[in-house]
């Protein structure tokens, strides 16, 4: 030691548009960072700080300015890593307010801690001996074209699909879940939705009673995040089992935490470290949740397959037998080389693949 941190902004390239309730995505901004020892030549930590648009707490102006001044602070205090003292680096040097910083930082010292392999958790899916299963992700686009991507992930072996809902008009996506209903039964294929808060007060009720005709698993967000009363209600009311998603965010202090899903009681809570402030927070969520009955899946939040491994490793150590959302790996034409592979609906370590990290 000692430990010093860089990182580098990279831009990711969608192959395809990615159509949601609030807007299209083409590529997305990434910072990568990477830590180094001075006494271990050649070992390298690898994390990734990727805010999401519109959505992150730290999608500021600013962002880079701020990333830049932790790891000038990193660098400046001569760090050597622990696990028992990982959570203390974390509080000392990330401020809560930089929730994909702490999930890098704190990803980027897991990795030099274990080597510097890109090996975060040892555990049978890092072993190549086991799948995490996951839902197929269909995003927002024409009637045809959503149709299309359903195709494609029944043709790839999914049998969870979570589509996209409110931005194009309701009664179509109505015809699109017809269509697999028509086709494929609860007991063959599980629906899930997103409407990531596209439905509003004086319509959500009905929209869900609709909505509920198709045998749906859950839908996540039916509202905007901060609406206490009308979340509460939808909770204990809505036909269709409600997941929490965006509503989480923002949320670091364990009280707060526990205050919200105590008064809200959703069937459901999603969790995604980037958002939340990496695997200490989200391991917080996770806990409460037990408590209290609800649960939980994991997703990633567009991270390139730096994040998403890190991530995944992470949701395979839970053993949460529900499908999770990791497949966002296959979005990107430019992302980084990695082991991860998806065979029939499951994301796998291939250990027969190589890494390719550098921006």
């Amino acid at each position: 030691m000692p430990l010093k941190i860089v990182y580098q902004p990279y831009t990711l390239r969608f192959r395809k548009e990615a159509g949601t309730s609030r807007g299209v995505l083409t590529q997305k901004t990434s910072w990568i960072l990477k830590v180094t020892d001075s006494e271990q030549p050649g070992v390298e930590g690898y994390g990734e700080c990727g805010p999401l648009p519109g959505l992150s707490v730290d999608d500021i102006p600013d962002f880079e300015m701020q990333l830049s001044s932790v790891c000038d602070l990193f660098n400046e205090l001569d760090l050597d890593v622990f696990p028992f003292n990982l959570s203390i680096i974390l509080d000392q040097v990330v401020p809560q307010h930089l929730p994909s910083v702490r999930f890098g930082v704190e990803t980027a010292l897991m990795d030099i801690m274990n080597g510097g392999r890109r090996i975060l958790f040892k555990n049978a899916f890092t072993e190549g001996r086991q799948g995490i299963l996951m839902n197929g992700l269909i995003w927002m686009g024409s009637f045809d074209e959503m149709l299309e991507q359903i195709s494609d992930k029944l043709s790839q072996g999914f049998t969870t699909l979570k589509m996209k809902v409110g931005a194009i008009d309701f009664e179509q996506e109505c015809r699109i879940l017809e269509s697999v209903r028509g086709q494929f039964d609860k007991n063959d294929i599980t629906l899930r939705v997103d409407a990531n808060g596209a439905f509003h007060e004086e319509d959500v009720k009905y929209k869900l009673g609709e909505l509920a005709t198709f045998d749906l698993h859950s839908i996540e967000q039916p509202v905007k995040a901060g609406q206490v009363r009308l979340m509460a209600d939808l909770c204990s009311s809505s036909p269709v089992p409600v997941a929490l998603d965006e509503e989480l965010i923002g949320y670091f202090d364990y009280r707060e935490k526990f205050s919200l899903l105590k008064k809200l009681a959703p069937p459901f809570i999603i969790l995604k470290p980037t958002l939340l402030g990496g695997f200490q927070h989200t391991n917080e969520w996770i806990e409460i949740a037990n408590r209290l009955k609800i649960d939980w899946w994991i997703t990633s939040a567009l991270e390139s397959n730096i994040g998403l491994n890190a991530i995944a490793q992470y949701t395979a150590s839970k053993n949460n037998s529900l499908p999770q959302g990791l497949g966002t790996g296959q979005l990107y034409h430019n992302n980084f080389e990695s082991p991860l592979t998806v065979k029939n609906g499951e994301l796998f370590y291939d250990l027969e693949k190589n890494w390719t990290v550098s921006p």
